[in-house]
């Protein structure tokens, strides 16, 4: 992790130089979610393969690129796409942009994915609020020696998604009268679908969704002191017996009709983060 300190530095001033802006939030949008940046104004776009030491992203429904600019007149970055560990990165290697979005000033991170939903209760096309999380990843990305200028050796992960912004989040979907749950997002690597006995298992130890991201960014962005809101869109159900074959171009179509949805929590947290009044028709 020694390393990473210089690398950052030298990411973050290539960002600054095409964007002269100070993001307020960082905003990770995951599978089928890239068009969640629409509503973004005055952007800059910078691919990832011009920022140093940024990853290639492979992975479907991901862009791989950032979005910088404006979203309700607070500044912000948009990561459209992010990188998996089934894409062959290690886990220092997915969190990097995280770190950068930190040393360019960000104060929130805002990241979403795609998942199956576990809990009954729930269904495609709905939003899951994140409260808390089950990594099995099988790793971890602060392993190896700290480095203080990031963050601390043992960072505490009791409340990684505060309260306030899980209560802010849910009042939206209230508010816009859609459906929005509260709930545990478990981690695997993928990126194979999960077995029947793999599913009764991760509901079993207390998982409400399952998905192969987010959780590494997480932890480090708890590492180096960013505020976070984690979004879930449930785009297909892994009910053990109840189990249907899901599709790559199901899951993204499931998850691109979710948007609206997304986009009305998003720009509410935005807003809140940049110390701006709702709209009219944020509080009708």
């Amino acid at each position: 992790m020694l390393d990473q300190y210089d690398k950052i530095t030298e990411a973050a001033a290539v960002i600054s130089a095409a964007w002269k802006r100070q993001p307020t939030v960082g905003i990770i949008l995951g599978s089928g979610l890239g068009g969640a940046a629409a509503a973004v104004t005055d952007t800059v776009t910078i691919p990832y393969d011009r920022i140093p030491h940024f990853a290639k992203s492979t992975a479907h429904g991901h862009s791989g690129q950032l979005v910088c600019g404006l979203l309700d007149g607070v500044p912000v970055i948009v990561m459209e796409g992010r990188q998996h560990a089934y894409e062959g990165y290690p886990h220092q290697q997915i969190t990097f942009p995280v770190r950068v979005l930190r040393r360019l000033g960000a104060e929130l991170l805002i990241v979403t994915n795609a998942c199956g939903g576990l809990n009954p209760q729930y269904r495609a096309g709905d939003l899951m609020v994140i409260e808390d999380h089950i990594n099995l990843m099988g790793g971890n990305p602060l392993i190896g020696i700290n480095d203080e200028r990031l963050g601390p050796r043992f960072p505490d992960m009791s409340a990684p998604y505060p309260a306030d912004l899980v209560a802010a989040a849910l009042a939206v979907a209230r508010r816009e009268d859609f459906v929005a749950h509260q709930g545990v997002y478990v981690a695997v690597t993928g990126p194979n679908l999960e077995t029947r006995a793999e599913y009764r298992f991760l509901r079993t130890i207390g998982a409400d969704v399952v998905g192969m991201s987010t959780v590494p960014e997480v932890i480090v962005a708890v590492h180096c002191g960013l505020r976070v809101l984690g979004i879930s869109v449930v785009t297909d159900m892994c009910l053990p017996d109840a189990l249907e074959v899901a599709t790559v171009d199901h899951i993204l179509a499931t998850a691109r009709s979710a948007e609206p949805k997304l986009r009305a929590i998003i720009t509410a947290a935005v807003r809140a983060a940049g110390g701006r009044q709702p709209t009219a028709a944020a509080t009708a």
